[in-house]
């Protein structure tokens, strides 16, 4: 390319393009039948792998990302040529190689070289796999393809079979005949400073015989070896598709105005609907179209679909209504805090009309009250960009449950439900971990090995279930498996001999939450699977840092579900607002039960300064707002505050405040960025007055509760 043309700022687009190719190459692979592959699976994988390849050329400097797939582009086009049989073993190395291109992805898109070893370990593994193949091909009795079927082999085929590595001004594809062939290239529509960089290009790919010139025109003669997608593909970095016609030489520039076929038409119907280069991806990247839609475990179309169509013919067609826009999300999450700032003033506007005569001033209050509805509609709309479906983590676990009920031994089937669900993209995010940990406990520590199973009378396949779904606020996510479930009496002896207080008639919701304790473990062994050094301890808390909480629940024989119960974004918060002196908190509604003025029968005292409130049978514990966080003229006679009864993980308390102020949805404000971390506090938020309120953590206060009574 010319110094004219700076390509650096397409790279973003070919990554992102790249990690979506490489996750539906994944899927695909998991889920191929490896007796009777699909063609049309086999097609998607393949056309994966030469998109990725053709993008990694056009740049020039991802000279390994390209290498590899060169290499794993050629193992899968045997495939579906049907020159080699799928096996086992082949999907190991396709998904082992995935995850080297991942790699190499990240690495170039952090400006860094990928790892040379893991480069040369896998690259290795291909070659072998492609001399074992042509080991085959040799062989007698096997026939060789017929001359006319050459035709169906894509370019990138032939290029292999010829052992010929070439760049073609760094657009990764070579014309199949390898003949000159003079194509007269017409743009439209074209600025002077363009056309210039444009005949630049031209001169790059062959000999440019003769060019002209006009009002917005550019009109150039060229002999080439390049194909017309070459030579289009080009001219996208610096116009758009449609302002580009390619022709024979012969053909008269005004035919061409008029839309006389080019040479890039689609061959004869029965040509294979793959054959698209890796040029038409990259005209698709640089302008700027959406990649070609296909479910992501059955792309690019099933057997009686049309054929899918490449995705530089996207790029050559307007946009379509319900198209993509890839936005950073930096962008999304300015636009998100300047929403919740207009939510602050507009929360502001509506406290201070409050004071107004409403006869007098009907026009501005309905005015304000409009606001206020169109303000809340922005702030769930705005909301809604950064909400991603849960297929986003679900679709990780295939691989992790085919690779770990491998190394167990073990026959495990994973079912997914509610992957449309969505969840905000900085829960969605962190959810992984935990999600990851509770999956392999289950693969490791829940179902058992065949052999047992057959035993105990069940299906030797264990059967692992991740389901999502929306709750009011909320959402549920639950790990759920048909395993042994878990063991009463062995959590029980080791909650003894740690000194916990429980008993033989302690309940089994009771027992089960001991195992979140720190250090708390009854696995035999330490695995590579699970027992990582990541207890669940460390599940919970990261689930309580997203102000969520985990339930468990088990029977024995039967198995074990696990739910975590999070809030749909941490940008806004339904809380209830209470006081202490003078000052105003704000509880999380998500963890608030009810709240009640206590009686002096309800009093008990249980030690010296500590004491319980009994409500309906239960005990609560009983903890002062104020004397947590030292507000000097609160009230301290307890039968004249309220009580307001909160529950946090399986355990409640009461908190007791001054006065309850109402329920409002807030705008969380981070308030480590802004000043420090305080116990007990999880973030702030502006009040309508323009007052700030603490919000308070209510996990953290249940904690620093049983610290003190420990």
């Amino acid at each position: 390319m010319s110094a004219g043309v700076d390509l650096s700022q397409f790279y973003e687009t070919f990554f992102d393009e790249a990690d979506e190719l490489l996750a539906d190459m994944e899927q695909i692979l998991l889920n191929v039948d490896i007796d009777h592959p699909d063609p049309d699976q086999l097609n998607a994988i393949f056309r994966a792998a030469h998109s990725i390849k053709g993008g990694a050329g056009t740049f020039g400097c991802f000279g390994l990302l390209a290498d590899t797939t060169h290499l794993l582009e050629n193992l899968l086009d045997a495939l579906r040529q049907g020159e080699l049989s799928l096996r086992k073993d082949m999907i190991d190395l396709f998904l082992e190689t995935k995850d080297v291109l991942t790699e190499q992805v990240a690495a170039y898109r952090n400006s860094q070289e990928p790892g040379q070893q893991a480069y040369e370990r896998i690259c290795a593994q291909l070659r072998e796999l492609a001399l074992e193949h042509k080991g085959e091909a040799a062989q007698p009795g096997v026939p060789a393809a017929a001359p006319e079927a050459a035709s169906s082999v894509p370019a990138v085929a032939v290029e292999a079979e010829a052992g010929v590595l070439a760049d073609v001004a760094g657009v990764a594809n070579v014309a199949a005949a390898g003949a000159d062939l003079p194509l007269l290239v017409h743009i439209e529509r074209i600025q002077p400073n363009d056309a210039k960089a444009l005949l630049t290009e031209m001169g790059l790919l062959g000999e440019v015989l003769h060019h002209e010139e006009g009002v917005g025109t550019l009109s150039v003669w060229l002999r080439t070896t390049c194909s017309a997608d070459d030579l289009e593909a080009v001219c996208c970095f610096i116009v758009n598709a449609d302002q580009v016609h390619v022709a024979p030489e012969a053909v008269p520039v005004d035919a061409v105005r008029e839309g006389v076929p080019s040479r890039r038409m689609p061959p004869e119907p029965e040509a294979d609907p793959v054959k698209a280069d890796a040029a038409d991806a990259a005209a698709a990247a640089v302008a700027g179209a959406p990649p070609a839609e296909h479910p992501p475990q059955a792309a690019p179309a099933s057997k009686n679909d049309a054929p899918a169509r490449p995705a530089a013919d996207a790029a050559r067609k307007p946009a379509k209504e319900g198209g993509t826009l890839r936005v950073g999300v930096e962008k999304v999450d300015q636009i998100i805090n300047l929403v919740g700032e207009l939510v602050i003033t507009q929360a502001m506007l509506v406290q201070t009309a409050s004071t107004l005569d409403p006869v007098e001033h009907d026009r501005l209050l309905n005015g304000i009250e409009q606001l206020e509805r169109n303000a809340r509609d922005l702030q769930e709309s705005v909301m809604s960009i950064r909400m991603m479906p849960m297929d986003y983590v679900f679709s990780r676990f295939p691989r992790v449950v085919r690779e770990s009920a491998s190394k167990l031994g073990k026959q495990i089937r994973l079912t997914t439900r509610g992957q449309a669900t969505e969840l905000d993209k900085s829960l969605i995010e962190r959810i992984i971990d935990p999600l990851t940990h509770l999956v392999r406990n289950s693969l490791d520590h829940g179902i058992e090995t065949p052999e047992k199973r057959i035993a105990a009378g069940k299906d030797p396949e264990g059967h692992l279930t991740l389901s999502a779904q929306h709750s009011g606020g909320q959402i549920i996510i639950e790990v759920s498996d048909d395993g042994a479930g878990l063991s009463r009496e062995r959590i029980l002896n080791k909650a003894m001999q740690q000194g916990f207080p429980v008993n033989e008639n302690t309940p089994d919701d009771e027992l089960w939450q001991l195992i979140f304790a720190p250090g708390f473990s009854t696995a035999e062994k330490v695995t590579d699977i699970s027992g990582r050094g990541v207890g669940m301890d460390v599940v919970r808390r990261n689930i309580q840092g997203m102000g969520g909480h985990i339930q468990l629940s088990s029977r024995a024989g039967q198995g074990t579900t696990t739910r975590i119960v999070l809030p749909l974004t941490l940008a806004i918060l339904d809380g209830m607002t209470v006081q202490a002196g003078e000052e105003v908190f704000i509880l999380p509604l998500s963890n608030v039960s009810e709240s009640i003025q206590p009686t002096a029968e309800q009093l008990h005292s249980i030690s010296e300064g500590d004491r319980v409130l009994h409500v309906r049978g239960e005990y609560l514990p009983l903890i002062a707002l104020h004397e947590v966080f030292d507000v000097q003229g609160a009230q301290t006679e307890i039968t004249r505050s309220i009580a307001v009864i909160l529950q946090a993980e399986e355990s409640r308390f009461a908190l007791l405040v001054d006065h309850l102020v109402g329920q409002q949805q807030v705008v969380v404000k981070n308030l480590e960025a802004n000043y420090r971390k305080i116990p007990g506090i999880s973030a702030a938020t502006i009040l309508g007055d323009g007052s700030v309120a603490l919000i308070v953590d209510v996990f953290a206060l249940l904690r620093m509760t049983r610290n003190k009574t420990a």
